[in-house]
């Protein structure tokens, strides 16, 4: 009787049509004690499969180097790659590092982006100046440097990199016009960036500069009364379930470190984009001044390109689905991106090694416009 038995659940168990096979998922997160809740690819409207041709997509460039691609969807962590390749911190060579969700990473020019961030923090406390006021006015140790066309330049343009200040940094590190090398070589860094002559009028032409960053850095420091690691720590990063982060001192004087010289777990990095999707707020805390987020990623001036500027955010836009989809970014050397896109309740970090050539801007959108957007189902 016990042998029928068997043998009959053998039966229908070969008349059961076989389970369909699980889609293969690519970078399923791990969860830390980090305040991310982490999700499957398909419970937030990914297409798993399409995520999974990251690699494909990156082996088409040998020297691509790319170190971590992060996705946040809805509020969830729901992707993050991680890979092995050459790199460096804040210039120093580390040779060839494993990355893996607890290693930072540097942010490079991102961190001009989070120096914005705590610009806004420290105005709902009352700790920096109007935005609309003299950046001499922070700076009265300068005052030999002012003159009536540099006492208009105001923290806003600063914020806008349209102080209107000739600055290059394009021009090759041994170049001793290129005005990044002379503020890290400076003994004075301020009066190096003060010091500069002015080319345009203040507030009405994009050039690209460290050194403006550099003075928000130093006015942060000025007016809290805080190192702006000290300040960074205790206002953002600790809000944020941020623990381990490195805020390094740039230049000769160890003044410097607001435009350049941040170090992020990439997951945590992601966070920031975060902010911008909720109006500042963490997990129901609000961590950015309320409406500072959307005064951050609001259009201020034309940028390089087709591209526009916000406070210390770039503003893009991709296509997708027959139609534009507009997009905020932190944008750094190296390869280094954090695209916010509010329409699709999307963030995405990428870090990478590739701080020489073209390719440090291409694969880093392709990975983005290519992979991740078209992974988006709805």
């Amino acid at each position: 009787m016990a042998k029928s038995l068997m043998l009959l659940l053998a039966l229908i168990a070969l008349c059961v049509p076989a389970s369909a096979e699980e889609p293969k998922v690519c970078g399923a997160p791990v969860a830390l004690n980090d305040g991310w809740t982490v999700a499957a690819q398909a419970a937030v409207g990914l297409d798993a499969a399409r995520l999974c041709e990251l690699d494909s997509f990156i082996a088409q460039w040998p020297e691509a180097n790319i170190h971590a691609v992060v996705v946040v969807r809805n509020g969830k962590l729901v992707m993050e790659r991680y890979f092995a390749g050459e790199d460096e911190r804040w210039g120093d060579k580390l040779g060839r590092v494993t990355y893996g969700p607890e290693v930072k990473h540097d942010l490079r020019s991102i961190s001009k982006s989070v120096t914005s961030l705590l610009v806004g923090i420290a105005r709902s406390e009352g700790k920096f100046p109007a935005l609309d006021s003299s950046v001499f006015d922070a700076f009265p140790d300068y005052a030999d440097l002012r003159t009536p066309e540099k006492a208009r330049i105001t923290f806003h343009d600063l914020l806008t990199i349209s102080s209107g200040v000739a600055w290059d940094e394009n021009r090759p590190w041994t170049d001793p016009r290129n005005n990044e090398a002379g503020m890290i070589l400076a003994a004075d860094p301020f009066r190096y960036i003060l010091s500069q002559p002015v080319a345009w009028p203040a507030g009405t032409v994009y050039a690209y500069s460290g050194g403006g960053t550099s003075l928000l850095g130093e006015t942060l420091v000025r007016s809290t009364g805080r190192s702006l690691r000290d300040y960074a720590r205790d206002k953002l990063f600790a809000p944020l379930d941020v623990t381990d982060f490195e805020w390094l001192d740039a230049g000769v004087s160890r003044k410097l470190g607001a435009f350049g010289s941040l170090r992020l777990r990439p997951r945590d990095a992601a966070k920031l984009g975060r902010l911008l999707l909720t109006d500042g707020q963490w997990k129901g805390k609000q961590v950015l001044p309320s409406g500072w987020a959307a005064e951050s990623i609001k259009p201020r001036i034309s940028g390089e390109g087709l591209y526009f500027y916000g406070y210390q955010w770039w503003l893009g836009r991709s296509f997708r689905n027959g139609s534009e989809l507009t997009w905020a970014a932190g944008v750094g050397l190296g390869g280094q991106r954090l695209y916010v896109v509010p329409a699709l309740d999307l963030v995405v970090m990428i870090t990478a090694g590739h701080y020489s050539g073209a390719l440090q801007g291409v694969i880093p959108a392709g990975i983005f416009n290519r992979i991740v957007l078209p992974a988006v189902k709805d």
